[in-house]
C-alpha cells in the first residue's frame, strides 16, 4: 500500500467521506425508525461512536460505526416492558460487554474469544435474531403496526407500496454495479416513497412545521436489570460479527488489523461506541459491511474518509427538517425492504454454520443449536415479573451455557483436523 493513498487533498477525503455515509444510510437510519428512536440521535451516535473507535485503535481501521440490526428484537421487547430511558442503560451495559470482552483478548488473545464463542453458539443464536423479527417485517409490509395489532395503512395499498420497495431492494443488490449495487436498502426506500407519495400514503405536514436547525432528541439513560439483561447477552452475536468485520477490511486494505492495532482495542472502540450511543439516546453501533465493501470498490483506504463520513453525520443529525422527513416515511416501505432484511440475518447465521462445518449430526451440536432456535424464535420466558429472561437474551445465555457445560467442546474442530 503505496503512503500517496494517505496523503490525498482534503476536498478528495471530503468527497470520500459523503460517499461512505451515503451507503451506509439507509440501514442506519432504519435501525432507529424501526425501533422508535430518533433517527437524527442515531446519525450524532454513528458520528461519535466512528470518532471514538479511530481515537482508541489509532485512526489505523477504515471503518465507519452505524446502528446495529442485531439488537432490534431486545429494544422492542425491553422499550415495551420498560421503556426506552431503560433500554439505553442496556445500551450502555452492551457496550461494556464488548469492554469485558476487549480486556480478556488483551490478557488470553484473541484465540479465546474462539473457545468462549464457538460458530455452534454464535450461529443459532444470529438465525434466531432473523427469524424471530420476520413477523415484525411481514406486518409492516401488510400496512400494520410492527406487533400486528393496528392496521396503519389499508392492505391492498401497502402490498402496492412494500411489494415494489422489496423487489427494486433485490435487483439492486443482485443486478446493481458499482457503488449503486451499495446502497439496495437506498434505492428500496426511494421506490417505495415515490409510490406512497402517489398513492397520497406520506404526510409532509411535520416536515412543513419543523425548524431546519434542531438539536436531537437525546434520550438520558436509566438503570433498569430488567432492560439491562435483554440487551447484554444479544451483544455476543454482534462482538464475534465485529471480529469477522474487522478480519473482512484487512483483507480488503492487506493489514493484519487484528494484531495491530490489535482485536482488544477495535473491541474496545467498539464497546465505547455503543455505550457511547447509549448515553445520548441512540441505538447500539456496529462496523458496516456495506461500507467496508464500498472501500474495497473505491480503494479509498484512507482511515481519515472515515473522519469525513463522521462529521458529515453529525452535522446532519441537526437538520430538523431532514430527521422529520425520515420518520415520515411509510410503515409499507420499511416492511417491504426488512422482509430482506431480517431474512439476511438468518442466513448469516446458517452461513456460519456451513462455513464452519459444524457437524450437526453429533449429538452435543444438534442440542445447542436446537434448544437455542426453539427457545430464540419461539419466545420461552424464564423468571417471574422482577427477573426474567426471554427471547433472543435467554437463547444467547442457553447457547453460551449448553457450550460450556456439555463435554465435547472441540468436537466440530477435531472433525475438521480429522478430514485435513
Amino acid at each position: 500500500m503505496s503512503q500517496t493513498e494517505f496523503n490525498d487533498p482534503l476536498w478528495r477525503q471530503g468527497i470520500s467521506g459523503a460517499q461512505m455515509l451515503f451507503v451506509a444510510f439507509g440501514a442506519l437510519v432504519l435501525m432507529p425508525l424501526i425501533t422508535g428512536m430518533d433517527p437524527n440521535v442515531a446519525l450524532f451516535t454513528a458520528g461519535i461512536g466512528t470518532l471514538l473507535f479511530q481515537l482508541v485503535t489509532k485512526r489505523q481501521v477504515p471503518v465507519f460505526l452505524a446502528s446495529s440490526f442485531a439488537f432490534i428484537a431486545p429494544i422492542l421487547a425491553a422499550k415495551g416492558e420498560f421503556g426506552l430511558p431503560a433500554v439505553m442503560g442496556g445500551v450502555i451495559a452492551a457496550g461494556l460487554v464488548y469492554v469485558l470482552l476487549s480486556a480478556l483478548v488483551k490478557l488470553r488473545g484473541p484465540s479465546f474469544i474462539d473457545r468462549l464463542l464457538p460458530p455452534v453458539v454464535i450461529a443459532p443464536v444470529i438465525i434466531s435474531i432473523g427469524l424471530a423479527l420476520s413477523p415484525v417485517a411481514v406486518n409492516m409490509a401488510m400496512g400494520k403496526a410492527g406487533d400486528g395489532s393496528v392496521e396503519l395503512v389499508p392492505y391492498s395499498t401497502a402490498m402496492m407500496i412494500s411489494m415494489p420497495a422489496l423487489i427494486t431492494t433485490l435487483l439492486v443488490a443482485v443486478l446493481g454495479r458499482g457503488i449503486f449495487r451499495l446502497v439496495p436498502i437506498l434505492s428500496g426506500i426511494a421506490v417505495g416513497c415515490a409510490i406512497a407519495a402517489v398513492l397520497g400514503v406520506i404526510d409532509t405536514s411535520a416536515v412543513d412545521q419543523a425548524a431546519w436547525l434542531a438539536v436531537p432528541n437525546f434520550v438520558t439513560p436509566e438503570l433498569h436489570w430488567g432492560a439491562i439483561l435483554y440487551m447484554v447477552p444479544v451483544a455476543l452475536a454482534p462482538a464475534i460479527e465485529h471480529i469477522g468485520g474487522v478480519v473482512a477490511i484487512g483483507n480488503v486494505t492487506g493489514k493484519n488489523f487484528v494484531k495491530k492495532p490489535g482485536l482488544h482495542r477495535t473491541l474496545l472502540g467498539d464497546g465505547l461506541a455503543t455505550s457511547a450511543a447509549g448515553l445520548f439516546g441512540g441505538p447500539p453501533n456496529t462496523t458496516y459491511a456495506e461500507v467496508t465493501g464500498a472501500v474495497m470498490l473505491t480503494k479509498s483506504y484512507n482511515p481519515k474518509i472515515m473522519t469525513w463520513a463522521a462529521v458529515f453525520a453529525i452535522a446532519l443529525a441537526f437538520i430538523g427538517k431532514f430527521g422529520v422527513a425520515l420518520q415520515s416515511i411509510p410503515v409499507p416501505v420499511m416492511g417491504g425492504i426488512l422482509c430482506l432484511l431480517f431474512g439476511s440475518i438468518a442466513v448469516v447465521g446458517l452461513n456460519t454454520l456451513i462455513r464452519h462445518q459444524v457437524d450437526l449430526s453429533e449429538a452435543r451440536n444438534l442440542i445447542i443449536v436446537s434448544v437455542t432456535l426453539v427457545f430464540g424464535i419461539g419466545g420461552m420466558v424464564i423468571g417471574g415479573k422482577e427477573f426474567a429472561l426471554s427471547g433472543i437474551s435467554l437463547c444467547a445465555i442457553s447457547a453460551l451455557l449448553l457450550n460450556l457445560v456439555l463435554p465435547g467442546g472441540a468436537g466440530w474442530r477435531k472433525r475438521d483436523a480429522e478430514e485435513a
